[in-house]
């Protein structure tokens, strides 16, 4: 049995926390504020409540797996998952709207077809049978096993497989998620489609690699989920009971601001409070550049040194308390898709960010009465990205935001008609927000894992 320290209690975190005590280890997680869950976090005003961070869950087999293998009650046992129907509804610049059903690919095809054209979905189906093929061969590497040795593998080779555009006396292939779109889709609609889902998780499509198809992949694939009764936080505390229950201790509102190294290994981990809290293995459940600032300029990547995976931009997020029911038939999630995308992506990657007048707006509506005070009203969240800033005491930078808020609210306008006309009352998180629940600094979210781009957006074994 060894002593553990996990640095965190997010999501991540927790779960490893939950894994290392069934197999028999003293486990104790530090968390520098009062609470767990990270970016899983909840606020609550006048009977609302929302959620402050991911509204839907992707692969929830990930969660099924750690209750399984962390003790008798499965998670269905814990919380009430359900899948949202349609998946998502999209409104384009144009105007053209459309609904996708939830992990039916035929269906998504029909859907594809009746909106946006009769070769639409055939292109969109084709496309996802190629994002499967990256999927299969960086499925096991990033999401069940540590980082290979030969990581340059995986950082040099993309495993999409590209269809060979030709242009003139060229041949290419597309290296970028852009090009996908471009070459493959063929369908500006399409491409917003397909670029609004590498935004979602920060990344410019411009610039991210080809396999970063693997993310609408897992979507049509596995589905999207709502965990009813409370939203994602209510996840948050089913994870957190299961630690508790396998005898993890936590230790809230303490930071660990280094880790303590000793003849070439770990010996424990400094806490903001003072001491030293004694370890044999430490896990980090935080951001990369967190845990290159705890570990004070230490190699934490073996050799060959993985380039450190860096967030780029933040959320915006605004909760709405509005007068009058949720309407039967209400998509859960609606992308309202910027009126002008490239002039959004340079705004928020360019070398000088700043806000874009017409953002992409994702609209959340949940059909859930644990969310308001009486079935006469709606709790409505709308995020979007932008620049990661979380210095917060900067008036002038809190004034862009509450600007920029009101900027969401007229894009969610296209999707919600006489919106401002029942709100009651809004809440705006801005990346300070961010940066206070997670500790990652300016509020900036870490992209995900994925294979290529020389190996930037790779972890850490």
């Amino acid at each position: 049995m060894a002593r553990i320290a996990v640095i965190g209690a997010g999501m991540g975190a927790m779960a490893a926390a939950a894994r290392l005590a069934v197999a028999g280890h003293r486990v104790v997680v530090y968390e520098r504020t009062g609470t767990y869950g990270g970016a899983l976090g909840r606020f609550e005003r006048d009977g609302f409540s929302f959620d402050t961070g991911p509204g839907l869950l992707p692969l929830p087999a990930v969660w099924r797996d750690l209750f399984v293998k962390t003790g008798k009650e499965p998670l269905e046992d814990r919380v009430e998952l359900v899948q949202v129907d349609p998946s998502s509804r999209h409104v384009f610049a144009d105007g053209t709207q459309v609904a996708l059903p939830n992990a039916s690919r035929a269906g998504v095809v029909d859907a594809l077809d009746a909106a946006l054209g009769p070769t639409a979905g055939r292109r969109w189906s084709d496309f996802l049978v190629r994002a499967r093929e990256a999927w299969d061969r960086t499925r096991r590497p990033l999401l069940e096993e540590p980082l290979w040795p030969n990581w340059e593998v995986l950082a040099e080779r993309d495993p999409y497989p590209s269809v060979p555009h030709k242009r003139l006396l060229r041949t290419r292939r597309a290296g970028t998620l852009a090009e996908v779109g471009a070459w493959e889709l063929r369908d500006e609609r399409l491409a917003a489609l397909l670029g609004s889902h590498a935004l979602a998780y920060g990344l410019d499509p411009r610039t991210a690699p080809a396999n970063t198809a693997v993310l609408p992949y897992m979507e049509y694939a596995f589905g999207m989920w709502y965990v009813r009764g409370g939203g994602l936080r209510e996840l948050a505390r089913a994870v957190y009971e299961r630690c508790l229950a396998r005898r993890v201790e936590f230790r809230f509102d303490a930071e660990v601001t280094g880790v303590v190294e000793k003849d070439g290994r770990v010996a424990g981990v400094e806490l903001a409070e003072g001491g030293l809290a004694e370890a044999e293995f430490v896990v980090a459940g935080v951001a990369p550049d967190v845990l290159d600032r705890l570990c004070g300029g230490s190699t934490v990547r073996g050799a060959g040194e993985v380039p450190p995976q860096r967030g780029g931009v933040s959320r915006l997020t605004v909760h709405l308390a509005l007068r009058g029911g949720r309407a039967e038939g209400t998509a859960h999630r609606t992308v309202v898709h910027s009126e002008d995308g490239d002039a959004e992506l340079d705004c928020l990657f360019g070398a000088t960010p700043g806000m874009a007048a017409r953002p992409t707006v994702t609209v959340l509506r949940p059909d859930d009465p644990a969310l308001v005070p009486d079935p006469d009203h709606e709790a409505v969240t709308l995020t979007a990205a932008v620049p990661a800033f979380g210095d917060e005491s900067d008036w002038a930078a809190t004034e862009v935001f509450a600007l920029q808020a009101e900027n969401l609210i007229s894009a969610a306008e296209r999707a919600i008609p006489g919106l401002r006309d029942r709100l009651l009352w809004r809440e705006v998180r801005t990346p300070a927000d961010v940066a206070a629940a997670t500790g990652v600094a300016d509020g900036a979210i870490p992209v995900p894992t994925l294979a290529a781009a020389g190996g930037r957006l790779l972890h850490a074994a």
